[in-house]
């Protein structure tokens, strides 16, 4: 119970883009103009860092509530419906009547390396007058990803945040990429409202202007309570307070990273609104980050039932996706 009040609906809710990934694999090494260039394999997942880690945290048992906005076109519809599978609950997802239409990532999949062009269609028009705060504060935990594609609600994080910590709610947060690579954005003004920041390396690097990374976590814990900074093949760390761990990496055989992190960011989560220790949460994030790298995209891996427990157990942990899809 939370506030001497009646359970809240949700474990998590969510605010963020809801769209599809097309992912080209098998590219020439380089992409020549003029020329009719083929790709050995694709395939189109759902995409977008909000919804890949909110379709993954249902699947890892938790009650989900997202709200986003999609066009009135057939890749909306496909997006939601996969949304909806997962068992994340899609009651609040508006569309979009202005005749914008839904994003779209196209992914060109490489051995060590990937080139994602967006466009961002619905992800930059959700606004702060598309939340209903009373849903999104009917939870214990809000999660946003996707900082800076979030262009419309952007200058109104901090307020969301403000408000959502007033009603008891903790509050985690991984900005994803900047496309302009200015990584400003009031980012900071945002950071004093959340408990759990899951930057990468590289995110950690520019949003603070740090030479390395020990400068760059030191920094942000000035103003985050945990900070946790994925190292891809290199694992996870997190820092809370003066005390640092350290996240070893699983291996597996890898299809693509696609979403890897945003996986990573599910595992993790998952735990920390249960009330795990930092190691717990780590090894989770770690975890559900490696299980997203064996299928395609940032979903696939989870939506197999059987793959997921089986790759849970294989690395001796029960899946808490027991009793649901």
């Amino acid at each position: 119970m939370k506030n001497g009040q009646n359970m809240p609906q949700f474990d998590i809710t969510m605010a963020g883009e809801l769209n599809l990934d097309l992912i080209l694999y098998g590219l020439p090494a380089e992409l020549q103009p003029e020329c009719e260039l083929l790709a050995s394999d694709m395939m189109i997942t759902l995409g977008g860092s909000s919804a890949i880690v909110a379709h993954n945290l249902a699947l890892l048992g938790n009650r989900v509530g997202f709200i986003s906005r999609i066009g009135d076109d057939p890749m909306g519809q496909i997006a939601l419906e996969r949304l909806a599978a997962s068992g994340t609950d899609v009651s609040c997802v508006r569309q979009s009547t202005d005749g914008t239409a839904s994003g779209l990532s196209v992914i060109l999949a490489r051995d060590a390396w990937r080139n994602i062009l967006t466009y961002p269609g619905t992800i930059s028009r959700l606004s702060f007058e598309d939340l209903d705060f009373d849903y999104l504060a009917s939870a214990r935990h809000f999660h946003l990803s996707s900082f800076y594609l979030q262009t419309t609600l952007q200058p109104r994080v901090p307020e969301l945040f403000q408000r959502l910590k007033a009603a008891g709610l903790t509050i985690s947060m991984d900005t994803n990429d900047d496309p302009e690579d200015r990584w400003q954005g009031g980012v900071w003004e945002v950071l004093k409202y959340v408990d759990v920041f899951l930057p990468n390396e590289r995110e950690a690097l520019r949003i603070t202007g740090a030479d390395d990374l020990e400068g760059a976590a030191r920094r942000l814990t000035e103003t985050v309570p945990l900070i946790v900074i994925k190292r891809g093949a290199q694992g996870a760390m997190a820092l809370w307070g003066s005390k640092c761990f350290q996240g070893s990496p699983v291996k597996v055989k890898a299809i693509d990273a696609v979403g890897a992190g945003d996986s990573f960011d599910a595992g993790f989560i998952s735990r920390y609104v249960q009330g795990a220790d930092v190691e717990t949460c780590l090894t989770y994030g770690n975890l559900a980050g490696a299980l997203s790298t064996t299928r395609p995209g940032g979903t696939e891996a989870f939506r197999d039932r059987q793959h997921r427990d089986q790759f849970f157990r294989e690395n001796g942990v029960l899946p808490a996706s027991s009793s649901r899809i």
